[in-house]
């Protein structure tokens, strides 16, 4: 980090006041040292957390999205409708594993936000969907997770329609040699897409949609080309000069695993597979995973990207459905028991109480002092996941027989 990163740090997060300091000094003592409970009462204080970060945009114009999280820097974030998108199938599946029906309706709302930001031509607006934004190919496919749910899971037609739309657009951005160049983040391709690309093949199933497929294809064969013998992905970080946060390498295996399951490819399940292994190998006892690594599993950073640590929990308890794999299950178990750890549920701040950090300690390069809802989304998949032994979002009937 350079001198005037540091200098900026304290005006732009304000350590001195109470509640931040509060925070910061309880990971000074050390991160991840919540007592662990039962996975239900872990799930109900994501979830309440998530209902939290839903209900404070009420009263305002993206009132139904799912605030993107809370910061030292802005208190609770606009919606955002990224991470909205694959929110919806997280509440869903929560639903009646809490017996809460009312998650429901704040899905269906949900919805109702995503279609009233689909722009005519079928892209979805990027960042916070503010005036100005322009679309970006990762944003547009994980909203179009939630419009698969709302089709799949709901019988909303509204969501087949503009989930067609919508990948009608991606399909139109992507280049010859399936890799995507355009409306992309910092301008610069990512293997990550694959995450976005797995909605894109789900769609195309769903939607009988063959140049949805084709083009979901061209994207995993390029991202092929950047797997090293190591199983580690290049051009899967934010900044081409960084290495890849453990949140974008999840992002890239998970794309690889659900792809591969709906188009009955098994090479891109070896590719996952591969990764995933060689991630596990680097893993520490306690289930703690360095925030990024480099080529040959080389960690680096003294936190944990806690997102990342959830996410690989979900990738590996896929693996271990689909290959029978027991140590995939175990090391998932480790990676949940570490994020339970950083997880306080008595918190009598509601701001705290049930959310996931982005790093541990919170002052960790992956959403530096934030608690992001996606990493309570990917915490509270993996709870779901483990309880039933079930996948989070289901497999669309159309696909099933290749599931396992």
């Amino acid at each position: 980090m350079n001198p005037s990163t540091l200098i900026e740090l304290p005006l732009r997060y304000k350590p001195w006041r109470a509640r931040h300091l509060k925070l910061v000094i309880r990971d000074m003592g050390g991160a991840a040292r919540q007592p662990e409970g039962e996975h239900l009462a872990h799930l109900r204080g994501a979830i309440d957390w998530l209902c939290r970060a839903q209900d404070a945009r009420d009263g305002k114009s993206d009132a139904g999205g799912v605030a993107a999280g809370w910061s030292f820097e802005d208190g609770w974030l606009p919606g955002y409708p990224e991470t909205t998108g694959y929110i919806i199938e997280t509440f869903l599946a929560a639903a009646p594993v809490l017996g809460r029906l009312e998650l429901l309706d704040r899905a269906q709302r949900m919805i109702d936000w995503e279609l009233s930001l689909q722009a005519d031509d079928g892209a979805f607006p990027g960042h916070f969907g503010e005036p100005g934004s322009h679309p970006v190919v990762f944003n547009q496919g994980q909203i179009m997770h939630g419009l698969v749910a709302g089709y799949t899971q709901l019988g909303r037609k509204d969501c087949l329609e503009a989930g067609l739309r919508a990948g009608h657009w991606l399909v139109a951005q992507q280049d010859a040699d399936g890799c995507y160049r355009k409306f992309e983040h910092n301008g610069v391709p990512h293997v990550y897409n694959t995450r976005a690309i797995w909605a894109l093949a789900a769609m195309g199933v769903v939607g009988n949609e063959a140049g949805f497929i084709a083009a979901a294809r061209r994207n995993l064969d390029w991202a092929l080309t950047q797997q090293r013998a190591s199983g580690w992905f290049a051009t899967n970080a934010f900044v081409p000069t960084r290495h890849p946060f453990t949140h974008t390498i999840a992002y890239a295996i998970r794309g690889f695993i659900e792809v591969g399951v709906l188009l009955g490819e098994p090479r891109y399940l070896q590719a996952a597979e591969v990764a995933a292994r060689g991630i596990m190998a680097v893993q520490r006892e306690d289930g703690w995973l360095a925030g990024t690594y480099a080529d040959g599993w080389v960690g680096h950073g003294s936190y944990a990207c806690v997102t990342g640590v959830a996410q690989m929990a979900l990738c590996w308890l896929r693996l271990a459905q689909l290959t029978g794999d027991d140590s995939f299950r175990a090391a998932a178990r480790r990676a949940i028991g570490y994020v339970k750890r950083t997880q306080r549920l008595d918190d009598e701040d509601d701001v705290v109480r049930g959310a996931i950090p982005g790093s541990a300690p919170i002052w960790g390069a992956y959403s530096r002092f934030e608690f992001p809802n996606w990493a309570a989304k990917f915490f509270a998949d993996a709870l779901i996941m483990d309880l039933g032994d079930s996948v989070v979002p289901p497999v669309p009937a159309a696909a099933r027989g290749r599931a396992r």
